[in-house]
């Protein structure tokens, strides 16, 4: 990891944290997904080599916050929310790689 990608990490697992954050109070899967989707696409077009990463760091942290709501906050999900929380990854691959070949094409065609 190169030093000036500290901080695009550092700003991958925030958004991920605010999504799990939206996926505990708001509990609205479209609202999680959107927010994974425009999160991982952001952080694919600052970084646009291997996306698969940020849809990893995002994308963890919408189940992990689910735990960590029940166990700290007495959050009592469904069975089905606990399920839901793992569809941010398939959202945060449409959003990465979209991001990647977005920065790519972008790059392309603004050559010098």
């Amino acid at each position: 990891m190169a030093e000036s990608d500290g901080w695009v990490y550092m700003l991958g697992a925030g958004l991920g944290i605010a999504a799990g954050t939206l996926d505990v109070k708001v509990g609205d899967l479209l609202a999680t997904a959107l927010f994974v989707l425009t999160s991982t696409m952001l952080l694919a077009l600052l970084r646009p080599e291997r996306p698969w990463r940020w849809i990893l760091i995002v994308g963890v942290f919408v189940p992990l916050v689910q735990l960590l709501a029940y166990i700290l906050l007495t959050e009592k999900p469904y069975r089905a929310q606990i399920y839901e929380s793992f569809l941010g990854f398939l959202t945060g691959i449409a959003g990465a790689y979209g991001g990647s070949v977005a920065r790519k094409g972008w790059n392309e065609l603004h050559r010098k």
